[in-house]
Parts: structure tokens; sequence; C-alpha cells
């Protein structure tokens, strides 16, 4: 917000040095930017937060300054003279969308006279670097930076049959703005329109068609409240901001906009002539009345973590405008003014007195009382589940939520349901080299296919030991109007085979919940090898999947080398965690191994076979490990393959004799044969 040194001193005395207001109001919130001297005058740059709109006008700021120094607010008190002639006699507002346009008032004046604007006009607009046009149009942009209510005057005699309409535009429709550039408008813009056209964009610019011209007599003066998506929307899809939209999307003050019409008439009056018809037409709602809130002395000192004289609180938030409704020795309660919408808590009071107090009086070491906040299991559990995925070598990684047909179709092991659609596909998600998949516009029901695509970006770059980890919600429907289901997982892909993959979910489940085994089964995803991949369990439920991916799914993603991908869920892993540290000793006596080469069906999963061996080998088994897998059809016979394995044993109590270890041999070799056909190979 840019302001007129001059300009200010008129609202409030500036008789303070300069580097002490600037100190101050720096302190109270409003941020300096820097000073320029233009002719006799100083341009103050102030950056103004989104939620304090009403400090986009000079007697906004003037009543920050006039607060914190204590001293009087001068405002002045438009009262424009009018005719005899009604403005109902002439004029008509039809509102036909009042979620765009909450309010709408306007004045006419007849026989103005078009010419320049008085040099102490032109002098304070220059300040602030709005450009000069004529008297009319210098005016309401005199009274838009004064008190922030953006105004607009049309020529009246342009205005057919005087009947202003504000309504959404038609798809299609055109209109000339004033900066003479034609736009096209969508359903969605709100627009002000006589009985034939568009003679404005509600809030954000007027049009050529109906603009103050040296022709011009009789003036229309709007002064509205439109909402500030709607403004937000129009300005952003026509890349048309102005300083009127810039306000409007901060939300004005509705409650203003008589005041700003009246002073804005009695400008014309004083400089171009003229006569105000009598009256002003007044559609929409009116403004909202703040409720009272109550603030408890007790609470400054126990949020700012300083004593406040209690005389300071009512003086600082009256200066603001706030009135005082009664006050005891417990607190007070005040009702906010309407220009301050971001004030409805106890606390927005307490910011309110501490910043016109000064927050330089807050020390360092303030005993203010704070609670130590506690982090969900959630976050806790995600921490580890990153240091264990970081330190095993991947990257984290982080896709867009929306994927397109093939991709959902390929992988969804956490529901049948089709996926959602959205109604805006995402455009410019998909790098060179992508297949021609059509539009992307589904919500994801699995995180693999995405990291699939960004392993196929790597490939692409020559980047083939890309490691990659996401955890991310899916969206998996659940049915009728309900929202759909919003399940965080952790997903992975690597160059690296199924077996070391597997090693990684074992980190995983090993440092989240150390006295838990994953039980493994089978996996029939077309994405996945059928013998290279397998279904996980723990505790009962399910984990998630882990496999190489196919060669058919290499193709689908573009993918020339061996990449394997895994999908967990998180609420799984946080249901078994533990996350008091566990101290485990390490046993001194020795392990004993034995090996095994069986002979099975090709349709036996490595996970099945591995299931079968832990169960046998009981509670002296310290690992299985997978070693080799290999196929000889003239010495086993078709559809045979040989899985060799090892197993180490090893007793926390007692070294193990070669019978006890021979009896777990014998056990497994039984276990295996009688659930899996398994032969051990001589």
């Amino acid at each position: 917000m840019l302001i007129s040194k001059n300009w200010l001193n008129e609202y409030v005395d500036l008789s303070m040095p300069l580097d002490e207001l600037i100190d101050r109001l720096t302190m109270s919130g409003l941020n300096y930017d820097g000073t320029e001297k233009i002719g006799s005058d100083q341009q103050l740059n102030l950056e103004v937060t989104s939620n304090r709109a009403d400090c986009l006008g000079h007697i906004g700021v003037a009543r920050e300054v006039a607060t914190l120094y204590g001293k009087s607010l001068k405002v002045p008190a438009p009262q424009p003279k009018s005719g005899k002639q009604k403005i109902e006699d002439v004029c008509q507002v039809v509102l036909e969308n009042p979620e765009s346009c909450f309010r709408y008032t306007a004045r006419v004046i007849k026989g103005v006279k078009i010419g320049p604007s008085p040099n102490w006009m032109q002098d304070r607009l220059r300040t602030l670097g709005i450009g000069i046009v004529n008297n009319i149009v210098d005016i309401t942009n005199y009274v838009m930076f004064e008190c922030g209510q953006p105004l607009h005057a049309f020529d009246f005699k342009k205005i057919k049959d005087g009947k202003v309409i504000v309504r959404n535009a038609k798809a299609g429709e055109k209109m000339t703005a004033i900066d003479h550039r034609e736009y096209t408008l969508t359903s969605d813009v709100c627009a002000i329109t006589d009985a034939d056209r568009i003679i404005a964009l509600a809030g954000v610019m007027g049009g050529a068609d109906s603009e103050v011209s040296d022709t011009t007599t009789d003036l229309l003066i709007e002064a509205a409240y439109f909402e500030q998506l709607s403004v937000r929307n129009t300005a952003r899809a026509l890349n048309l901001q102005s300083p009127s939209s810039f306000r409007f999307e901060r939300d004005i003050d509705s409650a203003n906009l008589d005041w700003a019409s009246r002073r804005c008439c009695q400008l014309i009056l004083e400089i171009a002539g003229g006569e105000l018809l009598e009256g002003m037409i007044d559609v929409g709602a009116q403004p909202k009345i703040p409720q009272p809130i109550t603030l408890r002395f007790s609470q400054l000192n126990r949020i700012l973590g300083i004593e406040i004289p209690r005389d300071f609180v009512p003086q600082a938030l009256t200066g603001l405008g706030l009135t005082l409704l009664t006050q005891n020795s417990d607190g007070l309660t005040v009702t906010p003014p309407t220009w301050r919408k971001d004030l409805s808590r106890e606390v927005d009071l307490i910011e309110e007195v501490g910043r016109i107090y000064g927050y330089e009086h807050v020390p360092d070491d303030a005993p203010v009382p704070m609670a130590a906040s506690y982090r969900p299991v959630s976050d806790r559990v995600l921490d580890k589940v990153r240091s264990v995925m970081t330190a095993a070598g991947f990257d984290e990684a982080v896709t867009a939520s929306i994927v397109p047909q093939p991709w959902s179709d390929s992988f969804s092991p956490w529901t049948d349901r089709a996926p959602l659609r959205s109604s805006q596909p995402m455009l410019g998600v998909l790098e060179k080299g992508s297949q021609n998949i059509g539009a992307v516009d589904l919500l994801r029901r699995s995180l693999v296919p995405s990291l699939l695509e960004v392993r196929r970006i790597n490939d692409y770059r020559s980047n083939d030991q890309v490691e990659l980890f996401e955890t991310a919600r899916v969206y998996l429907p659940s049915g009728g109007e309900s929202l759909p289901d919003q399940p965080v997982k952790l997903a992975f892909v690597t160059f690296r085979d199924y077996a070391a993959a597997k090693g990684v979910v074992e980190s995983i489940v090993r440092n989240l919940a150390p006295a838990r085994k994953i039980e493994w089964d089978t996996c029939n995803f077309e994405l996945l090898d059928f013998s290279r991949s397998g279904g996980l369990i723990l505790g009962g439920q399910r984990l998630g999947w882990l496999g190489e991916v196919s060669q058919s799914g290499r193709k689908l993603f573009g993918i020339k080398g061996k990449v394997t991908a895994c999908e967990l869920d998180l609420a799984q892993l946080t249901s078994v965690a533990v996350l008091v540290p566990i101290h485990q000793n390490l046993s001194m006596l020795p392990p004993v191994s034995r090996d095994f080469n069986f002979i099975v069906d090709n349709g036996v999963q490595w996970a099945q076979l591995e299931s079968t061996v832990r169960n046998a080998a009981g509670p002296l088994l310290e690992d299985v490990f997978y070693r080799e897998t290999f196929r000889d059809e003239a010495r086993d016979g078709a559809g045979k393959k040989r899985v060799l394995l090892s197993v180490v044993l090893r007793s926390e109590t007692e070294t193990l004799t070669s019978k006890q270890a021979d009896d777990i041999s014998q056990k497994i070799i039984g276990d295996c044969k009688a659930d899996h056909g398994a032969v051990l190979s001589t």
C-alpha cells in the first residue's frame, strides 16, 4: 500500500519523526518497504496483510497512527447537497445475482463539467503512482485511496433507459474495457449491464462504452460490495488486475458504501459542479452487525507474558474503532467495527492490545506458559519409515494425485470399485516419452503407478539406478454419496530384485515392531511377476504387496530395465508399532546353519515356502535366506524348479547340538513336502 505523507497528515498529526513513525508502524504489523521523495511529498510503501483490508486506504492507516500515538483522528463528514428531482424517477437497479453482489448503491449527478482535477489532487495521486485522467475519474480514485472503497463513475446518458442490471455474463459475451481491449466472458463472471450490453466487470474494470469522456454531463456513481471469490476468479481468468479488484478480493467494508458515495459526490459537486439527485438506490443485503467479544484481563498476561495497564486496554480498543459495551475489574466487552472482520475472538483482541502497546515491550524471556505439543503416533511412525527408507538409499518423491485410466487399471490392490473422476483434468503432468494414455482425470487408488512413471522419466534421462519412495493418500470410493476413504500408503520402486526389496520391508517392520514377523501369501496382479511377488500379512491384517514388475507392466509404463515395486498400508504399520525403544542382548552362542535344495512345482512361490520353513523351525530359528532358483527339466521333469535356501538356528541359552539341528531340519523337510510336495534334492 503506497501512502502519501502529506495526504496522511490531513487525517492525523504527523509531527513525530518519520523514522520513529516507521518503526512504530512496523512493530504494529504494517511492515515498511521503503520511502521515495516525489516532489514536495514522500511516498511511504507499507506492506498490508490480506486480513487488514481496512488499511488499504489513508484513513485506515491514519487510524493506526492515531491509536499508536494517542492522537485524534480527523475523518471528513460529507454532506453533499441534493436537488429536488428524485433518483428513482430516472434510474433503476436490478440485482439478479445477490450471491456475487451482496449490495449495490447508486447516486446520480446531472450537469457536471469534465475537465482537469485540481493540482492538489493530482499531486496526491501522482505520489501514489496513479495516472491523471480527468476530474471525475481522479475523484473516484482519490476516494478509493482515501477510504479503501472502490467506486466507479458511468456516463449516465450511455446507460440505456437508466437501468442497471447486475447479473452473470452469458458464455461467450464480449466486452471492451476501458483499457480498450476486448474480453470474452464466461457464465461465472459477474457483470454490470444495461438493457442491451455489458458496461462493466463487477469489481474489476469499467467498460469503454460507458466510460466518462469530455462530452459527459450526467453521472451514475456506483459504490458496491462484490463477493471476494467472484472478483478474484474474474480478475485471474482475464488476467485483468486493478486497484479495485485488489481491494474487493480482500473483503471491503459494506457499511462504508454510503460514506464513500457521499464523499465522492461532494467532491464532484465542489470540483465539477452539477446537481445531485435526491436519494440513493440501495439494493441487496444490509451490513451484518458484528457480535460482541469479551476480553478477560487475566488472559493478557497469560498470552503476552507481560502486565499491561488496565486503563490502556479500553483506550487502545476504542482508538481502533471498537465500541465499549461494558467493563469491570475482570474484563470488558466490545463490539468490533464493520471494517474489522478479522476480529471475532478474545485472542484477536489480545493481539490488538499487544501490538498497540508494542511487542518491543515483551522481553525475550517473558514467562509465557506453554504446554508441550504431542506428536501423533502416525507422525512418529512416518518419521521412522522415512529414516529406514533414506538409510536404504531411497529418495522421497512427491507425485500427482490424478492419473490416467491405464495407470489406474494397472494396479488397484485396495479396492475393486471404479476410481473417482475429477471434473478438472490435469495438464502437463506427463513428460516427453509418455505413452498416449488419454486424459489425466482419475483420483489414484495406488501410489505405485505414479512412481513407475517417475522411474520411466529417470530411465529416459539415463538414470536407471533410481530408488524412490512416497507416502501419500490414495482415494478409495466408498459408494453412494459418502466421501471416499483416504488412507495413507507407503510405496517404493527400486532397480533391485525381489529379495532385496523384501529386505527393505523387513527392515521397516523390524524398526517399528521388532517382535512381529511378516507372513507371506500369494499375489495375483498382472502388473507383478507371479513367481517373484507376494502379499504381506502383519498382525493378522493385510499389510501390502511386493513384487518385481512383469514384462507387460514394464511395457505399459515404458520401462526398459528391471524394477521392483511395493505398496504398504501405513495404518497397519501404525497399529503394530512399538515406539518405546527396546533393547535386546545379542546371543554370545554360535549359530548353526543348514542348506536345503528343494524340488517343487513352478507354481510354488518363495513366500509360501518361506512361511512353511519358519513355522517348522520354531523358536530356534534366527533367519531364513533365499539363495537361488534354477530349472533342469532333464533331471527334475517339466514344470519343476529347484529352490536353494539357508536356515540359521541359534539359542540364547545353550549351544545347539547336531541332533537338535538335525531334528529341526527333518521337521522342515517333512512340512515342506506335506504343504508343497517339496522333495529334497540329493
